[in-house]
């Protein structure tokens, strides 16, 4: 009759696992090393996707503070200006939005001298100022679209390499016949890695590009104040003009 020992296998009988497979290191650079060829492309992508966002935010968060502090100071100008030749000639050197819309309005006016029609030239003034402050709204949103494209599309991509890679671990499992959690833990762990990095690359971007919207939408409105405040500085040079031919009559 044999003995225990010899009826009882030894564990390396039980579950035979090529040494191939065995895990490996599991940390964020051992498997992104480890994972497969489309994996590591998502993750690269990802990685881009992610360098990108923070340069966008970098870029922008500059752009936007420095224009911000220059149209304060030039709205204050022009608030202190009595007349809009006065007006521009405090800005000219500026260069900022505000100190566009003051041009506009004075060539504007200039060049209606010879048939001025108060009506007319405010309606014209008005336009240009639209154009003007849409054109200044497209340079400050310049940019940042590709944040939208970012944290709307990385988490899907993200998605893509997990399925990926999940499919090719149940391939490794079917090939090895085993079932064991050392075979099948390093993939799957691999392939939720792309995940990770698909939101790390999307939370930021969602968060950064509504920063953005909230702080344009704030500039617009700067910039909304000081062209009415040049409308209204228009509206009393116009009346001006208008009162001189009265007095130079009564003098």
């Amino acid at each position: 009759m044999p003995s225990v020992e010899q009826q009882t296998p030894h564990a390396s009988e039980l579950v035979e696992v090529p040494e191939s497979i065995l895990p490996h290191e599991l940390t964020p650079i051992g498997m992104f090393m480890a994972a497969d060829s489309i994996v590591k492309a998502v993750m690269i992508g990802l990685a881009f996707a992610s360098v990108v966002t923070w340069s966008v935010w970098l870029a922008k968060t500059i752009e936007l503070i420095g224009a911000r502090s220059k149209l304060v100071r030039d709205i204050h100008n022009v608030e202190r200006a009595r007349t809009l030749d006065e007006a521009s000639g405090i800005l000219q050197q500026s260069g900022s939005d505000i100190a566009n819309l003051t041009n506009a309005a004075r060539d504007e006016i200039h060049r209606s001298q010879d048939a001025m029609n108060h009506d007319g030239v405010k309606e014209r003034i008005a336009s240009l100022f639209s154009r003007i402050e849409a054109a200044a709204a497209r340079r400050m949103t310049r940019g940042t679209s590709i944040l939208a494209t970012i944290g709307s599309t990385a988490p899907f991509v993200g998605l893509f390499g997990t399925v990926w890679g999940i499919m090719n671990a149940f391939i490794g499992i079917s090939k090895t016949q085993t079932t064991n959690l050392a075979v099948v833990a390093p993939g799957i762990a691999e392939a939720l890695l792309a995940t990770a990095m698909g939101l790390v690359a999307a939370i930021p971007a969602v968060m950064i590009y509504n920063m953005f919207s909230r702080s344009i939408t704030g500039y617009r409105g700067l910039l909304g104040d000081g062209s009415a405040e040049l409308m209204r500085m228009v509206s009393r040079d116009l009346n001006r003009a208008e009162m001189m031919p009265h007095r130079i009559a009564a003098e």
